[in-house]
């Protein structure tokens, strides 16, 4: 029984911190990356988990280098 209330408990950590990761990347241009390029992925021809997949990751990192160059001299 305990081994089940830790397991939950650290599930809603993650849940909980995922959440604020996503808000957080959101409200860094991700947003306005992804959308268009969601829409330009499945205007090809792709399926929806392959543009997911794509746009999410092409836009994850164009926001961490985004931040990475923030912090450049």
């Amino acid at each position: 029984m305990a081994n089940k209330l830790v397991s939950v408990f650290l599930m809603c950590i993650v849940v909980m911190a995922t959440l604020h990761i996503r808000q957080a990347v959101a409200d860094d241009g991700y947003k306005t990356c992804y959308e268009p390029c969601d829409e330009e992925c499945k205007s090809e021809g792709n399926g929806d988990t392959f543009c997911e997949m794509k746009c999410d990751t092409d836009c994850l990192a164009k926001v961490a280098a985004e931040k990475l160059n923030a912090f450049k001299p």
